[in-house]
């Protein structure tokens, strides 16, 4: 087996100590039926990111974490990316241009979606009139907008075939924030909407009985938040699609922060992964590396191993550096940054050594914060099987001033 049990935690790839330590509080905290890491892992609020805890009729919101059902969609189009290598720059201008990027933004046009008559929606009017109004308002006015952080919208090659592939990365948005916060609110007796006090990385889970109300009105907003997420991916690609003037031929979604009801070693449970891929036998995701690196289309495989990890696997490379160590330390009155290791020259000039034309991210997305994304594929070699190799050529995201502590 390629992976190691430390203090009850199966961890995958090299032990982040934080990370385990975060993990092995998960498995001391609650029904736990198996806690892992993925090679990927790293430190995040409460489950570490890259970290999956399955347990026994609970549910946490704390593990599937703030940005609810963040994930990528991947498709690959008619056309091949020496058909517009000619006009990429133009290419990636005009996605800047008409995708919203950042933090809190709207989307000038409007799009409707049959998901806002949704009778899910009936837990927000539980929760008050005006929670409802206003985060069913939020969720109109962001759909189809992309945030910021580490989320994207690529282009891709594969260049076993040339094939060119657009893929993004991006979650829940404001809506799924303010429900994640509203139910940890909710769970310390505050007002759903209230003021949170400050976050503690290290503290324990945060647990609903899915038996009780509070744990059922949790799992069905968060799966409302899932299908908002699956429709805004669904609209950004259409609108790269459109924009490149080509249709998808073939297509990959999934999410990786998100609770799901499976069945694992002969017991239903509920599985938590934060930063972790669904593998199921047979089941295709996408798996993100940085803008310097290559990103793959993956397949779960039918092994022992595969089922050790409770169908798991990695989300993407793994930072190793944070972003206040690669970007520096922000100051929101001049929207300067300084002390930061990663240079914005250093950074273009590695992004364009690769070959990728770029618009908007900061120096804490960078190629230099990441792991090498073959490392942590050959730790899950066991349990996934690459099926297409794509290499960025394309790269926009939200400005390098457009920091945003809750996407991971």
């Amino acid at each position: 087996m390629a992976y190691e049990t430390i203090d009850g935690v199966r961890v995958w790839g090299s032990p982040d100590e934080g990370a385990l330590s975060q993990a092995i509080t998960c498995a001391a905290t609650g029904n736990v039926v198996r806690t892992l890491l993925m090679a990927d892992h790293h430190k995040g609020y409460s489950q570490p990111i890259g970290g999956v805890v399955a347990y026994d009729g609970q549910i946490s919101p704390s593990g599937v974490g703030y940005d609810i059902a963040c994930g990528n969609k991947a498709v690959r189009t008619k056309l091949l990316a020496r058909d517009i290598k000619h006009r990429l720059p133009k290419l990636m201008d005009e996605i800047a241009a008409r995708i919203s990027f950042g933090i809190g933004r709207t989307n000038d046009v409007k799009v409707d979606h049959d998901l806002f008559d949704d009778p899910d929606w009936a837990v927000y009017r539980a929760v008050g009139k005006q929670e409802h109004d206003k985060l069913k308002a939020l969720a109109r006015d962001q759909l189809g907008t992309v945030g910021s952080g580490n989320h994207f919208v690529d282009l891709f090659e594969e260049p076993s075939t040339g094939a060119l592939w657009v893929a993004n990365h991006f979650g829940s948005r404001g809506f799924g924030h303010k429900t994640a916060s509203g139910f940890l609110n909710l769970a310390a007796n505050r007002e759903f909407l209230g003021n949170a006090p400050g976050e503690k990385m290290d503290q324990p889970p945060v647990l609903f009985e899915m038996s009780k109300e509070l744990g059922d009105m949790y799992f069905r907003a968060m799966k409302l938040a899932g299908r908002y997420a699956y429709a805004g991916r669904d609209h950004v690609i259409d609108e790269v699609l459109a924009i490149i003037g080509t249709e998808a031929e073939f297509a990959v979604h999934n999410h990786h922060n998100f609770a799901w009801a499976e069945e694992h070693e002969g017991r239903s449970c509920i599985v938590v992964r934060k930063g972790a891929t669904p593998s199921a036998p047979g089941q295709t995701g996408f798996i993100g590396g940085s803008m310097g690196d290559i990103s793959v289309i993956v397949r779960g495989k039918d092994t022992e191993e595969n089922r050790d990890a409770f169908y798991s696997t990695v989300h993407g490379a793994g930072r190793i550096m944070s972003r206040t160590q690669a970007a520096g330390k922000m100051n929101w009155k001049t929207r300067t940054r300084s002390g930061g290791a990663i240079s914005v020259e250093r950074m273009k000039q590695a992004v364009r050594d690769y070959g990728v034309e770029l618009r908007g991210a900061g120096t804490d997305e960078s190629p230099f914060v990441y792991r090498k994304l073959q490392e942590v594929l050959d730790a899950h070699r066991d349990t996934i099987e690459v099926l297409h190799v794509l290499k960025p050529i394309g790269v926009c995201m939200a400005g390098a001033d457009e920091f945003d502590p809750y996407k991971d």
